[in-house]
């Protein structure tokens, strides 16, 4: 973090330093730090902007970038108006996503519109996202680092397709891109990652999800899922009081740990699990806007839960 921020200070140019300051705010967003949507690149960033013979256009870009990041802050905190001035709508800098170094900004973007309920505009964004990130020449050039890096991205945006057909109700192509998702996670990170863990409950969610719509049981399935997530994301013992709100991935895991103990509590000889499963994953959760019940509840799809493997958050709003 420390070296992303002398980045800032010392790197040759405006789109460096954009970089740098757009991978550091991944981190703290990774981390649960607290950011803001009024947090910007230093003043040198946009001096040097000024100051540096480059088109309008790649201005533009670099603004929307920096726009995007304040956005995805806005959205984690729930500042719904904050990101709606951000994103301001489609423009050309989305239009163009896959020539000028805009498809992390383009994603955000679409996480926007997917929580917000546009389904139709989000789903470009994301197929627009997909088209870009297959073209190797492209992601290459990419001025970018941590976890908003190209690959990163791809993965991003795979997985929060997924999770848009899902919330669509197309269950057969939901499955089809987290299983995709699920293939670059562990072909970029390892099968024992938490980034595995984190597609690994959007599965499960998606068989949720088909499960309701078809008045069917996939009990069995679910609890499969949601046990292998929470081991791949090292999950703490329910019994482990004392680490309930220093625990990574924080928000994730209370998610698929209050999913899991619906499943438990309808089962009448595992309903005491239940319990201490969602007296756990309550006493976890983490966002201040809402509570887990609020989050879990799933009839209210145009404005569903994103799981953003970026940052490893849960994206809401209520």
């Amino acid at each position: 973090m420390e070296k992303l921020k002398a980045t800032q200070q010392v790197a040759p140019s405006a789109a460096f330093r954009v970089a740098a300051w757009e991978a550091l705010m991944g981190i703290r967003m990774e981390a649960s730090q607290d950011v803001s949507s009024s947090m910007s690149p230093n003043d040198s960033v946009d001096l040097s902007i000024k100051e540096e013979e480059i088109k309008w256009s790649d201005q533009d870009d670099l603004k929307f970038r920096v726009d995007a990041i304040k956005g995805l802050a806005a959205l984690l905190n729930g500042e719904i108006d904050s990101a709606q001035t951000l994103f301001g709508g489609p423009n050309s800098c989305y239009a163009a996503v896959g020539n000028n170094q805009t498809e992390n900004a383009a994603f955000t973007y679409g996480e926007y519109l997917h929580c917000t309920g546009d389904f139709p505009l989000a789903t470009q964004m994301y197929e627009k996202v997909l088209e870009a990130a297959s073209r190797e020449d492209i992601s290459g050039n990419l001025l970018a680092a941590g976890n908003m890096a190209p690959e990163e991205v791809s993965l991003g945006a795979t997985c929060s397709y997924g999770q848009l057909l899902s919330h669509s109700g197309k269950f057969d192509e939901a499955e089809d891109y987290l299983t995709r998702a699920l293939q670059k996670a562990e072909e970029q990170f390892g099968s024992n990652h938490p980034k595995v863990g984190m597609v690994l409950t959007c599965v499960a969610r998606m068989y949720k999800l088909k499960a309701k719509s078809e008045g069917s049981s996939s009990i069995m399935v679910q609890e499969g899922l949601y046990r292998k997530a929470l081991e791949v994301l090292k999950a703490p013992a329910i019994n482990s009081e004392g680490t309930r709100r220093q625990v990574d991935w924080r928000d994730i895991i209370s998610l698929a740990r209050g999913e899991y103990a619906e499943l438990l509590l309808i089962q009448s000889n595992r309903k005491a699990e239940g319990e201490r499963m969602k007296e756990w994953a309550e006493d976890a959760w983490k966002n201040r806007r809402s509570t887990l019940a609020q989050a879990l509840e799933i009839s209210e799809v145009s404005k569903p839960t994103v799981v953003d493997t970026r940052i490893g958050r849960v994206i809401w709003l209520p």
